[in-house]
């Protein structure tokens, strides 16, 4: 045989054989050997498949498509941390114009648009550092005028609803507040100016109303909690600040309701956190918290170090971060615009408005929230029909769709709904496809073919 024919003393594997194919590769110690690259890749990409589809993820309100300019500028920037300000200053600027973009349409006080210090606030990891910050604020403000008053300050409290994120539970355990939770009741899945009324004590640092509830979408009435904690001070009672979550609805309310008074505009808040990463339609990792103005963020809470290159203060509960989040959002900022974000919301809305409607005229169920305001909607199944929400979600999930059952907060819990979040990335087409599936699944469930949650057909 000559040469050219002659069998190479190394092959290559076919591609789903070798040690990869064979072999179990170690899954909680660290392989003995090296892997090659692609045979690694190969080895994630495939076990990744198992994941459900991100895009037909109906239960987050997380994003899960950008444009493509987006991901090349996000890959670009992965490897730049963002609290490196001195080393990379273009990145930290760029967080800066972030920054002043969020408080310039939440209508914050002075702001200068020469003068990029002039709004008050920091970029954060998605909205839960954001609260936690927030927070902060609001126990050190509150302590700061106890003490001045000469009043004990070691029971400080918290008014929020029984509908909110488990990151204002986790503020008040790790940080030493008492949760002053204001129950909900069925058919009222929103806390009530008359409740916060009863809650408020001197020892209350603050209250929190959402926009944009993550039970249903609904926004709680912030002006009208807002004239309450007025009316209280104006009486000779405490003077609480209030802070809004607007994790879910501050990228979606200005440009929807741009007439809602929820913001700065009423001089009561203080405070606002909200979501780059949810309608802010950015990748996960980045959010956002603003105050009114400096006086409303403690000096005692920003921090000083010299030792990355240049004297900067900090103010995070993280340290090291890639910066390549707060890119993405610049790039949705200056991309889209107002006319942009409004264009896309209306779109959102307009969507969830159709499968509302579908929904309505299907027997047996009942549209809670329709994604008027944001486009978030929930629905519920009355009657007996011999069939749940929890039987729908689990069929709805066989034909790749996931969207989530689950029970309202106390005292609703004998309320179980499904919730529908629409997201840039979710076509009109695709939410025809979602409707027919739901009538299918109604259909198979009502007639005995479907299986139930548990797995034992009607």
């Amino acid at each position: 045989m000559s040469d050219s024919f002659a069998v190479p003393t190394e092959t290559l594997a076919p591609a789903y054989t070798g040690r990869l194919g064979t072999d179990a590769v170690p899954a909680l110690r660290l392989p003995k050997s090296e892997t090659d690259p692609e045979a690694a890749y190969r080895f994630i990409h495939d076990e990744l498949m198992l994941d459900g589809s991100s895009r037909l993820n109906l239960a987050t309100f997380v994003t899960t498509w950008m444009d493509p300019q987006a991901d090349r500028l996000m890959a670009e920037t992965f490897d730049k941390n963002m609290i490196d300000k001195d080393e990379y200053p273009q990145t930290a600027e760029i967080e800066t114009r972030c920054v002043n973009m969020v408080a310039a349409l939440f209508n914050a006080d002075g702001l200068d648009e020469s003068d990029p210090s002039s709004a008050t606030g920091v970029s954060t990891v998605g909205s839960s550092e954001a609260v936690m910050l927030a927070g902060l604020a609001l126990k050190w403000r509150w302590r700061a005028a106890r003490e001045a008053a000469g009043k004990d300050n070691t029971r400080p409290n918290l008014i929020l609803g029984s509908n909110v994120q488990v990151v204002w539970e986790k503020f008040c355990r790790y940080f030493d507040v008492e949760p002053k939770y204001l129950p909900m009741a069925k058919g009222r899945y929103v806390i009530t100016p008359e409740q916060v009324r009863e809650a408020v004590d001197e020892n209350t640092i603050g209250v929190v109303a959402i926009l944009g509830t993550t039970f249903t979408g609904e926004l709680e009435p912030v002006a009208e909690i807002s004239d309450v904690l007025d009316e209280i001070a104006a009486q000779g009672g405490p003077d609480v600040p209030l802070h809004v979550d607007a994790a879910s609805g501050g990228f979606v309310v200005p440009f929807l309701h741009p007439e809602l008074k929820w913001d700065f505009r009423l001089p009561r808040v203080v405070s606002i956190n909200v979501s780059g990463h949810k309608y802010g339609m950015t990748y996960p990792g980045i959010g956002f918290v603003v105050w009114r103005s400096k006086e409303y963020l403690p000096e005692d809470l920003v921090f000083r170090v010299n030792y990355l290159g240049g004297d900067m203060p900090t103010f995070t509960l993280n340290f090291s971060r890639p910066g390549n989040q707060v890119v993405g959002q610049y790039y949705n900022f200056i991309r889209l615009g107002v006319a942009g974000y409004t264009q896309i919301m209306e779109s959102l809305r307009d969507t969830a408005l159709m499968i509302s409607s579908e929904l309505s005229a299907m027997q047996d169920m009942h549209v809670i929230t329709d994604g008027t305001a944001i486009p978030v909607l929930s629905f519920e199944v009355v009657g007996d029909p011999g069939y749940t929400v929890f039987d729908i979600s689990h069929e709805l999930r066989a034909r790749g769709f996931q969207v989530p059952a689950y029970t309202m907060p106390a005292d609703a819990e004998d309320v179980a709904v499904l919730r529908i979040v629409l997201r840039e990335g979710f076509s009109r087409d695709m939410a025809y496809k979602l409707v027919l599936a739901m009538k299918d699944v109604v259909a198979r469930l009502k007639s005995g073919a479907g299986h139930t949650a548990s797995g034992f057909a009607h």
